[in-house]
């Protein structure tokens, strides 16, 4: 116990001052604690804010005042409803009422008023605080400025939009190579067969100019594999002099097939437009993107495609300055134009056409990756894009690729011949697991004048090797073998013999290439469907190269 002594006029008096003391104590503490509350009240990182319950401000703490560009003395007094439009103003009415029955509202996500007009997203909650008897007296909210938050979920959405997009494309590539695959193995007896019946007929039949047919069918055949393959990331561009329009005869060919007759398709390819250099796989890539988004604008309504090709002349610095491209030059360019009646493109989009992903198509029309194809396409050749387009008129899009200084004779690019080979007198050790293809390739090379002995196993062409490595010259091998990768094999053999020629043959592999195949000591490297000049030709190369090693 404590006591105080007074002396009052001489007489003496005891004082307890224990509870007094207790109660200075809890002053000092209750004191503390208020200090404390105050500043985690101003430094918060949320917007706090008291209010009369008819929503007139009492007092707000700094970050509050910040996130709507004030002072917490300029919004001292204030209303809520500065911070909203009038429309708003019903519903955050509501929200109060709802405050005043249930004691509190929950995380809600409200547009907030900024001082310079602007308006940002704000995650809110409510609470009301209650006077001694119980009744409701003042309501505090918390609020929150989320517009990072929204950007980030956004860009976060667009990301994952973005990966599914890829993933899906990676699927479709996988399972484009698988066709490309089957269909090598279709096409390769086809061309074999043709080129071996060639042979047995006279220069003068009439029989011949329909084998050369066929085999120009097949040959488009396999630029159209090509195609896939490059689609599938199996096959590199292959940038030569083109003439353009076969190429655009050809997909027409395609498109006709494909859009229905409520759309007339209108053409005039020119016949005097000069070579380009160009990949003509990407070419045909540009007509069939470019016509399908035609047919897309008009596939409810009908209309007229057209489709056009010629010579032009560009000065991109006095009358082509709305070419979508880099450093245009001024010279002679071939122009392919597609152009259409449909729907026509919103001028608040047309400089996102171009932009990977980004669509306008439903789910099951396309990908967003058409027009940004074309736009590397075109630019990687010197070439140019325009675009015209007007909502309800349809639009026109002119693709500007520069005309090559060389030219050839047009009879030359598009007549298609059965090349004529060398053969030899080697000995060959072929392997492939399909019976029709095997005893087609060794029909080809006896004829050549090739020996041939063929295995239709891995194992089994490994122990005919081993048995008498010395007695090859050359090994072919199909890389898509059972048990034993044609890859795997030709390792093996080379661990036997380390000089031995191998041709490695593929139609589609996604753990192959043939930088990897020369790597691994693997002389030469085809993709299918093989000729017999390609296969020929391959033969005699490493066959010299080797004769050269020694």
């Amino acid at each position: 116990m404590g006591y105080l002594i007074h002396d009052y006029y001489a007489g003496v008096v005891f004082e307890d001052i224990t509870e007094r003391k207790k109660a200075e104590n809890n002053l000092k503490q209750s004191n503390k604690k208020l200090l404390q509350f105050k500043t985690v009240f101003e430094n918060a990182n949320v917007g706090i804010a008291f209010a009369q319950l008819n929503g007139k401000l009492i007092y707000v703490n700094s970050y509050f005042a910040k996130i709507h560009g004030y002072s917490v003395e300029e919004l001292a007094g204030k209303h809520l409803s500065m911070f909203h439009s009038a429309e708003q103003m019903e519903w955050v009415n509501k929200l109060l009422s709802q405050l005043i029955d249930k004691g509190a509202f929950y995380p809600e996500e409200v547009l907030h008023y900024h001082r310079d007009g602007t308006t940002f997203p704000m995650l809110m909650t409510g609470m009301l605080l209650k006077n001694e008897e119980g009744m409701p007296e003042y309501l505090t909210t918390t609020a929150i400025d989320i517009t990072d938050y929204k950007l980030a979920k956004a860009e976060s959405k667009k990301m994952y939009e973005q990966l599914h997009q890829a993933q899906k494309l990676e699927a479709i590539g996988t399972l484009a190579g698988g066709i490309a695959h089957d269909f090598n193995n279709i096409l390769s007896p086809i061309i074999g067969y043709t080129e071996m019946l060639s042979d047995e007929i006279p220069e003068g039949s009439p029989l011949r100019s329909s084998l050369n047919e066929i085999y120009a069918a097949s040959m488009r055949a396999k630029d159209m594999v090509r195609q896939i393959l490059t689609f599938a990331r199996q096959e590199k561009s292959e940038v030569k002099l083109i003439k353009m329009q076969h190429i655009v005869k050809e997909a027409l060919k395609l498109i006709r097939s494909t859009v229905p007759s409520t759309i007339e398709i209108k053409q005039d390819i020119r016949k005097e437009c000069g070579l380009i250099n160009a990949d003509p796989t990407q070419i045909h890539q540009i007509v069939m993107n470019l016509a399908t988004n035609a047919y897309h604008a008009m596939e409810e309504t009908g209309g007229t495609m057209t489709i056009s090709l010629k010579e032009v002349e560009l000065n991109p610095k006095f009358n082509e300055q709305d070419l979508i491209g880099q450093d245009i030059q001024k010279g002679i360019y071939v122009c392919l134009t597609v152009a259409d009646t449909g729907v026509g493109i919103p001028e608040d989009i047309k400089d996102k056409i171009f932009d990977p992903f980004f669509t306008t198509k439903k789910r099951d029309k396309g990908t967003g990756l058409g027009l940004s194809s074309i736009h590397g396409i075109v630019t990687g050749c010197g070439g140019a894009i325009r675009v015209d387009s007007k909502i309800g008129k349809g639009s026109e899009f002119n693709i500007y690729l520069p005309v090559a200084e060389s030219y050839l004779k047009q009879e030359e690019l598009l007549q298609v011949k059965i090349p004529s080979v060398e053969g030899g007198s080697e000995q060959i050790l072929l392997v492939d697991d399909e019976p029709v293809l095997i005893k087609l390739q060794k029909n080809m090379l006896e004829r050549l004048g090739y020996q041939v002995i063929s295995r239709t196993s891995s194992i089994e062409a490994l122990e005919a090797f081993r048995a008498n490595p010395d007695k090859f010259d050359v090994v072919i091998t199909d890389m898509a073998m059972p048990n034993m990768s044609g890859d795997k094999l030709s390792l093996e053999l080379i661990k036997i013999r380390p000089d031995i020629p191998i041709l490695l043959c593929t139609g589609f592999s996604t753990i192959i290439s043939e930088e990897k195949a020369l790597s691994m000591g693997i002389k030469g490297f085809l993709m299918k469907p093989v000729t017999v000049s390609d296969l020929d030709k391959k033969i005699r190369d490493v066959i010299k190269q080797n004769k050269l090693k020694e």
